[in-house]
């Protein structure tokens, strides 16, 4: 019997045009004549644009000093930046009570980051933690008048910090009071669901910075003269109450992506309305729209510059007022980029954050 021997070929190399930079750079950058053009348009524009830049940024910039002239180069004066800082991040709180602010942020990224680490444990009474004691030691932080600790008028409040409660506590409260009214919206109960039709389309029809004018000048007139709001605490009730109606939103319209199947499923298994609810459609629904409620955050968290019509000092509006100081005429342009680049970094990780839940609960089916 004969024996018939196989030697495999010798493995041949892909062609060079098809592998390696060459062939990246051919699929995605040269693919077409068009795609060729708006390449090389392309790359004309970041080599006039980006190096330009970068010398203004950080190769000519000036970073030392403690008054403007420090900034006797052609680039950026970060110097601004720095002498200002603490009056961006803090606005007009006593220096003194900095560590208030920061022990309470301190601890508001340590319940955060506690509940969104996997491996960490015992997140039930975290989350009990966070909704019903932080909230209460936060407040007795940043306003006073417990423990011993001085009173901090609202008014004081600004800066990065104002900004960051405003947003904070309007995607705290914004989201489940979305879902009461998510859930009421589709209620087969008239009177339930004509309230929460009427509440979302309410404050859904008018903009944000009516609410907020409304809150703070008409509002007052209305109200006894023994009975006074204070001005934060009202432009946080109308920022809460008008993304909540978006809120809600968002939030029916993961409930009415549901299959009818599973609706009739929870009935068959013999659930109440609410286990059927929490424990079947919701967390469906939830994933579903995840990047909805993502992208509702991002815009409030960008909205919270308009407080400045009332008053309000936050981020945008301190730095803008810097620019009135004789003493820093001219440096508006590093103002807003420093802004720019404050709210690029804090949307820019919501949205990855919103990619990896999305990646993680498997939301792309």
């Amino acid at each position: 019997m004969a024996v018939i021997s196989y030697t495999p070929a010798i493995d041949r190399m892909p062609p060079v045009a098809k592998a390696g930079v060459v062939g990246w750079l051919r699929q995605n950058l040269f693919s077409s004549w068009i795609s060729s053009l708006f390449t090389v348009v392309a790359l004309w524009f970041l080599f006039k644009t980006v190096p330009p830049a970068m010398e203004w940024l950080f190769f000519k910039a000036s970073w030392v000093g403690t008054t403007r002239d420090a900034c006797s180069a052609d680039g950026a004066c970060w110097v601004f930046i720095s002498v200002r800082f603490e009056q961006f991040i803090f606005g007009f709180y006593p220096s003194e009570q900095y560590w208030r602010v920061i022990l309470a942020f301190v601890m508001f990224v340590a319940l955060v980051g506690w509940l969104l680490v996997e491996r960490t444990r015992h997140k039930g009474k975290v989350v009990f933690f966070a909704i019903f004691i932080y909230p209460v030691i936060a407040y007795g932080l940043f306003y006073g008048g417990l423990f011993g600790l001085p009173v901090v008028e609202t008014h004081k409040w600004g800066g990065l910090m104002l900004t960051l409660i405003l947003a904070a506590v309007g995607m705290f409260c914004s989201l489940p009071l979305g879902v009461v009214l998510a859930l009421g919206r589709r209620s087969s109960m008239p009177v339930a669901k004509s309230v929460c039709i009427f509440f979302i389309e309410f404050w859904r029809g008018v903009p944000l910075i009516t609410v907020l004018f409304m809150s703070s000048v008409m509002l007052p007139i209305f109200m006894p003269e023994e009975i006074s709001f204070d001005k934060l605490l009202r432009a946080m009730i109308g920022i809460i109450f008008f993304q909540s109606a978006y809120m809600a939103e968002v939030i029916r319209g993961g409930l009415q992506a549901i299959p009818r199947g599973q609706y009739e499923a929870a009935e068959a298994l013999g659930l109440s309305y609410w286990k059927s609810m929490f424990l079947i459609i919701m967390p469906q629904a939830m994933k579903l729209v995840i990047p909805g409620i993502v992208n509702t955050f991002i815009a409030l968290f960008k909205d919270t510059t308009l407080v400045l019509i009332i008053g309000l000092f936050d981020l945008l509006a301190v730095v803008q007022s810097a620019f009135s100081d004789p003493n820093w005429l001219g440096f508006s342009v590093e103002g807003y980029v420093f802004v720019a680049a404050i709210y690029w970094v804090s949307c820019f990780s919501m949205s990855r954050y919103s990619m990896y839940l999305e990646k993680k609960l498997h939301t792309g089916h």
